[in-house]
């Protein structure tokens, strides 16, 4: 059922408009959450205007595409350029006009987000990012980048919490697809483009951060995902930074990366005189 949705919403030939794209991402959304027995919470939509938003949203999981598309708003989305090579879902999602990025290659991860924001949201659309980059869970830090790119072609920000989306897919950490899963999904203030432009953009990036992590993690709602590298491995090689907020996993994971480098340049240097002489 999932993948005859997705090859629906990716099919034909032609530029998609706007609309017919909005519309063709909420069916594939609708009917994908409706057979899982998602049971999806929106919450905050009085803080929705017409945008378009540069929308900066927690990220749990894959789940968190099929609930974010049940906003009233036309939309894309950041993907990591590696998902768009995936079999099924990569030409789906090229096909759709989703924007493909390099986490890794922080200068023109940058420059295709700042060039692809701009042409989206010039466009009506709202574009969305996920600050963390990663699934790993909610100390994850929130990078600079998508706050610098709407500083530049001053756009507004809309913050999105989001709870409970990794208990439907735990992707790449279980294989488990599991239904009837609860699912908050919070829309903040958004933030003005006037503010962006003339604010502090570290405030401002701390600011939103604290405020999406804390609606997420208010009493009642779903459990977010948390990290524990001892579980999930330390993604030795992956830009992946700790929020401060979280200083006991901050400084673990300084003390492995700190180990890991020290390591790195024993073996280094017990091959050096190696190669000199052999040279």
């Amino acid at each position: 059922m999932v993948w005859g949705e997705l090859a629906w919403a990716g099919r034909g030939s032609g530029d998609l408009g706007v609309t017919e794209r909005f519309q063709r991402q909420q069916r594939f959304s609708r009917r994908v959450l409706e057979h899982l027995d998602v049971r999806l919470d929106l919450r905050g939509l009085e803080h929705l205007g017409a945008g378009p938003y540069l929308i900066a949203a927690l990220h749990e999981g894959i789940a968190d595409v099929l609930c974010l598309l049940q906003l009233p708003l036309p939309m894309r989305f950041v993907a990591r350029r590696e998902i768009f090579g995936w079999p099924r879902i990569g030409p789906v999602i090229t096909r759709l006009g989703h924007l493909p990025i390099n986490p890794e290659h922080p200068l023109g991860g940058f420059r295709d987000l700042w060039r692809g924001t701009e042409a989206i949201l010039g466009g009506g659309e709202s574009l969305v990012t996920f600050p963390q980059g990663t699934v790993i869970g909610i100390q994850s830090e929130f990078q600079r980048g998508v706050f610098e790119v709407a500083r530049r072609i001053g756009a507004p920000i809309l913050p999105v919490a989001l709870s409970g989306t990794h208990r439907i897919w735990e992707h790449p950490f279980s294989p488990t697809l599991r239904y009837g899963q609860a699912v908050t999904l919070s829309v903040l203030p958004p933030i003005s483009a006037e503010e962006v432009q003339t604010g502090d953009l570290t405030v401002i990036r701390v600011r939103t951060r604290r405020a999406i992590k804390a609606a997420a993690l208010a009493p009642g709602l779903p459990p977010a995902r948390f990290f524990e590298p001892d579980r999930d491995g330390y993604w030795d090689g992956y830009r992946l930074d700790i929020d401060p907020d979280f200083p006991d996993l901050a400084h673990r994971m300084k003390a492995h990366r700190t180990a890991l480098i020290q390591q790195t340049e024993q073996v280094l240097g017990g091959v050096r005189p190696l190669l000199r002489s052999r040279g």
